[in-house]
């Protein structure tokens, strides 16, 4: 996985920096206006994205590929929707209880990361920036690394590719495109590995869009982007401890 992505990936699972309040007026002086530091702009079953979030995506050029363009709100839109995907698979995750993960696998992803970084005081930036320390990049780390690994075992067994649907992709696809650009084709044994694993993440990324929608057709997801600031979103009741706890 490459740097970019994953810091995106982070991107949206890292909460705000916190936000600080303007500092009080000398007594006996008039009480300055109120000023709105952040705001939610979706709750996904009480759990708050605040604008903050989404902003932040946008200022440091984290955003994918498939969320550019158009013009500011169209981005910030596809933004938002990307945060609340991540939320309602980071909720199942959790509610799963699944399994832990290796150390040396955030280790490395740490290290993978630091890499592509000019040096160490442009990855501390970075974290700065993103009001992390390594402890908190750690963590974020795990929860990523342990999402990605539910996702492979629940859905990867789904997922199949046959030797006709290479051959098909090989035929119909691969080299026609070859052939239009004037390049070699490569006989179907050299290129058959390649297809099989371009096939499969496209299917397993098509998996992942159908479990997300059911996710949050399941879930209690609020928008609130296209709100006006100045309106209260709907009072939305905690959800109730069990066992005393």
């Amino acid at each position: 996985m490459a740097a970019p992505g994953l810091l995106f990936v982070l991107l949206l699972a890292a909460g705000p920096p916190p936000a600080v309040a303007p500092a009080s007026a000398p007594s006996g002086a008039p009480a300055a206006a109120p000023v709105l530091l952040d705001r939610v702009v979706a709750l996904v079953d009480s759990d708050p994205i605040l604008l903050s979030e989404v902003e932040r995506v946008i200022a440091l050029g984290l955003v994918p590929e498939a969320a550019r363009g158009g013009d500011e709100k169209t981005v910030r839109r596809r933004v938002l929707d990307a945060l609340i995907e991540q939320r309602l698979r980071l909720h199942e995750v959790e509610r799963s209880r699944f399994g832990d993960v290796d150390v040396r696998a955030v280790e490395e992803q740490v290290a993978r990361l630091r890499a592509g970084f000019p040096d160490e005081a442009a990855f501390q930036a970075r974290l700065a920036a993103l009001d992390l320390d390594l402890a908190g990049l750690r963590q974020l780390l795990a929860g990523q690394l342990l999402t990605l690994t539910y996702v492979e075992e629940r859905l990867g067994s789904r997922v199949f590719v046959g030797l006709d649907e290479i051959r098909r992709h090989y035929e119909e696809v691969l080299v026609p495109d070859l052939r239009a650009r004037g390049a070699a084709v490569p006989p179907l044994e050299q290129v058959r590995e390649p297809i099989r694993q371009l096939l499969r993440e496209q299917r397993l990324e098509e998996e992942i869009a159908r479990w997300t929608a059911q996710l949050r057709r399941d879930a209690d997801v609020i928008d609130l982007l296209d709100r006006a600031p100045g309106e209260l979103p709907p009072v939305v009741p905690l959800p109730s401890r069990r066992g005393g706890g």
